[in-house]
């Protein structure tokens, strides 16, 4: 059965018959040469057709960047300078403590910034770079919502929780500006995504990639490093080898036969092509994704079925894939929500799991034990002379050398908040603010 022949004869006429051109947006001088955003699908096809060439399984916004204007309370910029100064620390103690907690969440406190911002807040949920209060010129804060995040709330549930974060931090004047968007469709398909060439890929870029893991095609990749990028690959190899099973589950219920491979086409628009278009402000993006996602797969990147006979690329017919993935409607729901998220990096227990028993059957294997439970025991008493005499050799207690490194790792996992007692970040900016004299 060819490409043409899976899909639905009516669905193809539509879809063919569709336009594939964006309407100009009238310029200030009167000129139509502005591109513009049209706010519905170039083509329309219900997000409910499914065929064994094409299941669609979940789509939105896979990751977020924004930008906040304001200043750091001074309070808090103060805090977070001490509390980086605790991360540069020698001692392993002092270290743990680079700790935030803000509305929930137990942010560490990394040791270095990035760029103009001197402050970085990182949990599962946000990644928060803020600026001193004197650089005016700057945003306030720079955040990315994790993409496991976007999965487990809607938009709007987690920015009422990232504005209760900043809000206790500094003072916004603005509200949140896109730096970064990235919009993303899940898919099974058993198109065969490495059957045609690069030439069939007609793309504003001139940077066109494809990748394999291990000899296995993993996908392509098209204007990375540029203002808009896209990728297609193989997401249930990526799953492999990242922490992203989450997303498993939410196939499923989809109606994933757990078989058919699952591709994700994924497409990062940044600050210039957002501000190309007006829609930088957060409210106005999200009110413009089927017109961001229609300008990307109907203008900047389309599929099509290459025809020798014809040198013009532009009159090519677009691939029978790309008709489907460039018709999904944005403004639709996207998929179930994830009900499982914790705002903490801890690795899963098939990683602690596997690593603990490939060093106790290691030590088995090295001792001739056979046993699993007493090669457990066996382990465990090696495993405490050992501690004990690195312990002894700094000049240290075993109980301090355990507790000071399960701080570090539960500062980096953002599972405990050490040294609740008598750290000065536990007490809230808004107390301090009331007691010292301000508002």
């Amino acid at each position: 059965m060819s490409k043409e022949q899976a899909l639905q004869p009516e669905v193809l006429s539509e879809m063919q018959d569709a336009s594939l051109e964006l309407p100009a947006r009238e310029a200030p001088d009167g000129s139509s040469d502005a591109p513009a955003l049209d706010t519905t699908p170039s083509n329309t096809v219900s997000n409910k057709y499914n065929h064994e060439y094409f299941k669609l399984l979940r789509w939105g916004v896979d990751s977020l960047y924004l930008s906040f204007a304001g200043s750091l309370h001074a309070d808090q910029e103060s805090n977070l300078e001490r509390l980086k100064k605790l991360a540069q620390a020698e001692q392993l103690s002092d270290q743990s403590a680079a700790q935030l907690a803000i509305n929930h969440h137990v942010f560490e406190v990394k040791d270095k910034g990035t760029g103009l911002f001197p402050y970085v807040l990182e949990d599962n949920c946000f990644r928060i770079q803020l600026s001193r209060s004197r650089a005016k010129s700057m945003p306030m804060a720079y955040v990315k919502i994790s993409s496991e995040y976007l999965t487990h709330k809607t938009i709007d549930d987690v920015m009422l929780d990232l504005m209760a974060v900043l809000n206790s931090l500094g003072m916004l004047e603005s509200s949140a500006k896109v730096s970064r968007i990235d919009l993303f469709i899940d898919f099974s398909s058993n198109e065969d995504m490495d059957s045609w060439h690069r030439d069939a890929w007609v793309t504003h870029s001139e940077k066109i990639n494809q990748y394999a893991v291990k000899g296995e095609f993993s996908g392509w990749s098209i204007g990375m490093g540029s203002t808009m990028a896209a990728r297609l690959y193989h997401k249930m190899l990526e799953i492999l080898s990242t922490n992203k099973a989450y997303l498993i589950p939410l196939w499923t219920a989809a109606g994933w036969d757990e078989e058919t491979p699952v591709w994700r086409l994924e497409f990062e628009l940044k600050r210039d092509i957002l501000s190309q278009f007006d829609v930088q402000p957060l409210n106005t993006c999200l009110a413009n994704l089927n017109g961001l996602w229609s300008y990307a797969t109907t203008e900047w990147l389309k599929l099509t079925i290459p025809n020798e006979a014809d040198t013009n690329r532009s009159r090519w017919s677009i691939h029978p894939l790309w008709l489907l993935l460039s018709s999904v409607d944005f403004e639709t729901s996207g998929g179930a929500l994830s009900r499982v998220f914790t705002a903490q990096r801890v690795p899963s227990d098939q990683r602690l799991f596997d690593y603990g028993f490939s060093a106790i059957s290691s030590y088995m294997a090295r001792e001739g034990i056979m046993d699993l439970y007493d090669g457990v025991e066996a382990y465990y008493r090696g495993l405490y002379h050992h501690i004990n005499n690195r312990a002894m050799n700094i000049g240290i207690s075993y109980d301090q050398f355990i507790e000071e490194r399960i701080a570090i790792k539960a500062k980096r996992f953002n599972s405990i908040l050490n040294r609740a007692a008598d750290n000065d970040d536990q007490y809230s900016s808004d107390d301090y603010r009331k007691e010292s004299g301000g508002e």
